[in-house]
């Protein structure tokens, strides 16, 4: 994502260790298209060090990888992105974000298993990669909510407008975020909790 700036933690810190208190893991995955924000994501919302497998874009990938016209892209994810954030005192997700190149997605299936639930991000400029990112998880039985990442030069849609032109169920979860910020991220995994808790019938 080709944005200047994110509020990503670094570390290491003392409180990268895990609370005595946490009681519940979750595996979370971040997935959608190339350039979308995933690795901001992961990064700005982790408490820990993010892990990340980014390499710098060469030529070897014109016409294989698209930047879609940002000029200042100049690293992709090639593996995953990893991360963790504490939610409640009990309660721990470990972030794991996903290539978004078509060349890469041969890795998802491992990325998938064992995974909770799973984050689309959505960038309004090209709706059209994340039809293939919605069916892969529901091909493999992975709950998901729909964030639409905030770019400054993306066009802006109602959400009944999203909802119809992504072919979205009513009862998956439709937000707007800004993944370079921590509050924003968070807000969105926790709309992904609630709707994890609400799909298995346990109160909110």
């Amino acid at each position: 994502m080709d944005f200047n700036s994110s509020d990503t933690l670094t570390g290491p810190r003392h409180e990268d260790g895990l609370p005595a208190s946490a009681t519940a893991a979750v595996k979370i995955v971040i997935v959608g298209g190339f350039g979308v924000g995933k690795t901001t994501m992961v990064g700005s919302v982790s408490e820990i060090r993010p892990l990340t497998t980014e390499e710098t874009m060469t030529q070897a990938g014109i016409g294989i990888d698209d930047d879609f016209g940002s000029a200042t892209k100049t690293a992709t994810t090639v593996a995953m992105d990893f991360g963790r954030i504490t939610l409640t005192d009990e309660l721990v997700l470990y972030l794991f974000g996903t290539p978004g190149q078509e060349r890469f997605w041969f890795l998802w299936n491992g990325l998938f298993e064992g995974a909770l639930g799973a984050v689309v991000l959505v960038d309004t400029r090209r709706l059209e990669v994340s039809f293939d990112v919605m069916g892969r998880l529901e091909e493999c039985g992975v709950p998901f909510v729909v964030a639409v990442n905030s770019f400054p030069d993306a066009p802006r849609y109602p959400h009944p407008e999203l909802r119809a032109a992504l072919d979205l169920p009513a009862e998956v979860p439709l937000v707007d975020c800004d993944v370079r910020r921590r509050a924003s991220s968070r807000d969105v995994l926790l709309t992904l909790m609630r709707h994890l808790y609400a799909l298995s019938g346990a109160p909110a």
